[in-house]
């Protein structure tokens, strides 16, 4: 099925994102001071830039991991069934664990990916999402922090992909289809 044609209006820049980030991270220094060591969990694809940038700018002793779930393919809506694609390498039991999201819009991955983790009994375990879409929660989750509350709008950039394009754009923005003529 061919792609239908749309243009990105841009919603989040690239310097509000990593003023953000710069935010957050302070947060995120004060909630795990003393930690002997940080795992940064992110939940791939969406959230690789996201956590590159987000690490670098913790003054803290991270070690990273990736856990890849899959609920929406190349749709646009997600199909509420989660799955494990790529699971943790390391052992997070007794240790400090931070969960790394790109958008939080139903609720079913973080809320799948959350019972998986406190399942393995991690010390403390908290979540970070670039972006939260609260009209859309169809679970009571919600992250410990947000980058970002945005509109009921489908977006791409800074990580995010349509159908696997666009993950590469420096900012975030929505996207708009265009209806053949």
């Amino acid at each position: 099925m061919p792609q239908r044609a749309y243009v990105i209006d841009k919603l989040i820049s690239a310097k509000s994102i990593a003023a953000r980030i710069e935010t957050l991270s302070h947060e995120i220094e004060a909630e795990f001071a003393g930690t002997s060591k940080l795992v940064v969990v992110g939940l791939l694809r969406g959230s690789f830039i996201f956590i590159a940038d987000l690490v670098r700018e913790l003054d803290l002793p991270v070690e990273v991991d990736f856990v890849e779930t899959s609920s929406y393919g190349n749709a646009m809506e997600s199909s509420r069934e989660v799955r494990i694609l790529k699971d943790l390498r390391g052992d997070i039991e007794g240790r400090d664990v931070l969960v790394v999201e790109d958008i939080v819009d139903t609720g079913h991955t973080l809320a799948h990916v959350l019972h998986l983790l406190n399942s393995r009994r991690p010390a403390r375990l908290r979540t970070i999402a670039l972006l939260d879409k609260p009209s859309r929660r169809e679970t009571d989750i919600s992250a410990d922090w947000i980058g970002f509350e945005i509109p009921d709008e489908f977006v791409v950039g800074y990580g995010i992909d349509y159908a696997q394009r666009n993950r590469n754009l420096p900012y975030i923005g929505t996207v708009r289809f265009i209806d053949p003529a």
